[in-house]
């Protein structure tokens, strides 16, 4: 499987303002990120608040221009487009934003909303936008009634599934979606989820999912990247991840994962002190001042992510002597719960379609 996207070295400072009497200060939010992104696969991308995964998100996508590095699609650097070529690439390339209440124009019908992307990249006649919207309507579990309605007039997760509708009006490859789901009720979220899967499968797209739930991202990913402050310190297969981590930050994550059966044990690996500051970060490993196995070279020397294994690769100095704990297959943490509900929103919607068709 060839990669559709692919970053080099990719690297975003932001620069705060300046105070009245110093120098202003520089947050390096994304720090040297290389990866591939394979075409028709699901990456997540998972970490703490603050880790720089959005910001990553928007540089794949390129919504923010990198300071260093580079982001290439289907061989194409992005940075080298013009504004016109770019403006065309955003039909094989939609993002897909945290918030649908803020994300979607008031003053915009659905229907208009749904249809702007094809009007921009001229897609059709008018009459042939309006059967787009219709249909993209109905794939999403909307009428396409709804068209004629505004935002306003939608729950949350109602409101989500009209960008992701938007999102693939103009038939892209590829998806970003910045934590498409967390603003939205648990019992919503598998839903949304649901719709995405369908539609990945029906459109061949790629996805590149910004998320938090670990449970729900083991359902849905093929592969996972963890980051740490600006930086992937673990990406691996998400069954490989979730059985076998190799880096203590992904063990801690991990083990934060509630179990839901009580007779279910697991040893708890506690992280001591805060992240630290981004504006400066600690020299060697970044994750040195909370990690329990730190050694002196950790506080000098930066790891660099390599391969361990089929497609599992570590930013660790002691990968081969640690042996951090996943979860056990058996163990499926909230699993059994989210496959249930997955299970009975897919029967509503069968039963629905079914009705809509008699």
């Amino acid at each position: 499987m060839s990669a559709i996207l692919t970053a080099r070295g990719l690297t975003r400072r932001f620069v705060t303002k300046k105070p009245l009497f110093g120098a202003p200060t520089v947050v390096q939010a994304v720090n040297g990120v290389d990866l591939d992104i394979e075409e028709g696969e699901t990456l997540a991308i998972v970490g703490e608040s603050g880790c720089g995964k959005s910001t990553l998100a928007r540089l794949l996508s390129h919504l923010i221009a990198p300071s260093e590095g580079s982001v290439t699609y289907d061989g194409r650097d992005l940075s080298a487009l013009s504004a016109a070529e770019l403006r065309a690439l955003r039909q094989h390339m939609q993002f897909i934003f945290q918030d649908p209440f803020s994300s979607l124009n008031p003053r915009m019908t659905v229907g208009a909303l749904i249809g702007e992307p094809l009007s921009i990249h001229s897609i059709g006649t008018a009459a042939e936008q309006r059967a787009k919207v219709a249909d993209l309507l109905r794939k999403v579990g909307l009428r396409p009634e709804h068209a004629d309605r505004y935002p306003h007039e939608f729950s949350g997760g109602q409101r989500q599934r009209i960008g992701i509708a938007r999102a693939l009006a103009t038939g892209p490859k590829i998806v970003i979606g910045d934590e498409p789901v967390s603003a939205l009720d648990v019992s919503i979220q598998a839903q949304v989820i649901n719709i995405l899967e369908d539609l990945k499968a029906e459109f061949g797209l790629t996805l590149v999912i910004i998320a938090h739930d670990l449970a729900v991202i083991r359902h849905i990913a093929d592969r996972v990247a963890v980051m740490y402050l600006g930086e992937i310190v673990e990406l691996a297969s998400a069954e490989q991840l979730f059985t076998a981590p190799k880096h203590p930050y992904t063990e801690a994550l991990l083990s934060a994962i509630p179990i839901p059966s009580t007779g279910a044990r697991r040893l708890r690996t506690t992280l001591e002190g805060d992240p630290p500051n981004p504006i400066a970060p600690p020299p060697g490993c970044k994750f040195h001042t909370r990690c329990p196995h730190a050694q002196d070279r950790c506080r000098t020397e930066r790891p660099v992510l390599l391969g361990t294994g089929a497609h599992h690769s570590v930013a660790c100095h002691f990968t081969e002597t640690l042996s951090p704990q996943g979860i056990e297959p058996t163990e499926k943490p909230r699993a059994a719960a989210a496959q249930a509900r997955f299970a009975r929103y897919s029967a509503a919607r069968a039963a629905l379609d079914g009705g809509a068709k008699g």
